[in-house]
């Protein structure tokens, strides 16, 4: 008993030893600090606290990694302040889209689409008629119209300056719908399911033109090439194709991929598209660009997320000089990339948010981002100090 009593005490002496030479590195620290800066009044100092507690409580806080340009990654925290706006929705926000330069249409699991004024923060009108979740918005050029695709098998059309009434329904797949594309004339629509099937609409008459099915072909995202009579196509059996409208027939099969292929988006010069990929923990979750041309060859792989990107744009050239793409995914992350180098060029953190489910341009300088927990997020590319992107505003 004696002994283990003194090895005790032995212990408890070094312990407060340690803890002793501790106190006195952090008093010499201090010290330093002191005689390098002028020392604030206490007075001061608790005014200077109290102020930062207030304002931490309405500051959002993200995280973003920026790659310069001689390799190196840079690791910053943003704190930006950002407007709550009335929510469009009451659940889960599927897919958002941009109707014109000052409204987008999103829609989600409480059946609803909804036309929203992304500027001022208004609501504008609520569309409903779906019996199930809102899986696709795809929006008609240079018009107040666009279509809904559903869980409940059906696509609806919508006037803006209509009743909250759809003007057309299209029914015509044995599953969910999740791709829809209109074609740049406005004439024609296709339409892609989990039933392996696509299906063209003559928009004058409302009829099925053409019906194309490839087994295994789950459709996750259409959109239809600009001046070309081609839809891209994402697929969950990890391909890309390219259909012609004319017969629906395809034209060609990219390179298959190691993961199902989520989304798909085409450059407004048609020349090059990009995919992205389902993933997790790092595996998988890229996006892809691919060449339209001649080779259709792949170009650039864009690596960086850790779960399923879900969705990925074209960046208006007047954004940057170089040419940039934009990624979401599930870890509730957004990302620019270089196009070209497939460096990260920004990546911000929508902490709370959950997955992010599809983004859409907004204008030159803002994008727009479904998530599931926080509704559509209104983001700004800034270049006041370099490139960055920052949380506005989010309804």
């Amino acid at each position: 008993m004696n002994y283990r009593s003194s090895n005790t005490t032995t212990l408890q002496e070094d312990l407060l030893l340690r803890g002793e030479h501790t106190s006195q590195r952090l008093q010499g620290m201090l010290l330093l600090n002191c005689q390098l800066k002028p020392a604030l009044p206490q007075k001061v100092c608790c005014m200077l606290w109290a102020v930062m507690g207030k304002l931490q409580s309405k500051l959002r806080h993200s995280t973003y990694k920026y790659s310069r340009p001689d390799g190196l990654t840079e690791e910053r925290v943003q704190i930006k302040a950002s407007q709550e706006y009335n929510p469009a929705h009451v659940d889960a926000v599927s897919v958002v889209a941009t109707l014109n330069s000052d409204l987008c249409v999103s829609g989600g699991k409480d059946k609803t689409a909804v036309a929203y004024n992304w500027k001022t923060g208004h609501m504008v009108k609520r569309f409903r008629g779906h019996e199930r979740e809102i899986t696709k918005i795809a929006c008609i050029p240079k018009s107040n119209q666009f279509f809904s695709a559903s869980r409940d098998k059906t696509v609806m059309m919508w006037d803006l300056q209509g009743s909250s009434q759809p003007r057309q329904q299209l029914s015509g797949h044995a599953m969910v719908v999740t791709g829809l594309a209109v074609s740049p004339d406005s004439s024609q629509l296709c339409t892609g399911s989990r039933d392996n099937s696509l299906l063209l609409w003559d928009l004058g008459t409302g009829q099925c033109v053409e019906r194309a099915s490839i087994s295994r072909n789950l459709v996750t995202h259409l959109c239809w090439v600009p001046r070309e009579p081609y839809v891209l196509q994402s697929s969950e059996d990890k391909t890309i194709r390219l259909w012609d409208s004319r017969g629906l027939q395809m034209a060609h099969m990219f390179p298959t991929k190691q993961q199902i292929q989520t989304h798909c988006d085409v450059s407004v010069d048609g020349h090059t598209c990009i995919s992205c990929s389902s993933g997790f923990g790092g595996e998988g979750c890229e996006a892809t660009l691919w060449d339209l041309r001649q080779t259709r060859d792949r170009m650039c792989e864009y690596k960086g997320h850790f779960q399923t990107v879900a969705s990925c744009v074209f960046l208006p050239k007047s954004m940057a000089l170089m040419p940039m793409i934009a990624t979401s995914a599930h870890d509730s992350t957004v990302k620019i990339w270089n196009q070209d180098t497939g460096a990260c060029l920004f990546t911000l953190s929508l902490d709370g948010s959950g997955p992010l489910t599809s983004l859409a341009v907004g204008d030159i300088t803002s994008l727009l981002c479904a998530s599931f927990y926080k509704g559509v997020h209104l983001l700004r590319v800034d270049h006041s100090r370099g490139l960055e992107l920052q949380e506005v505003a989010a309804f």
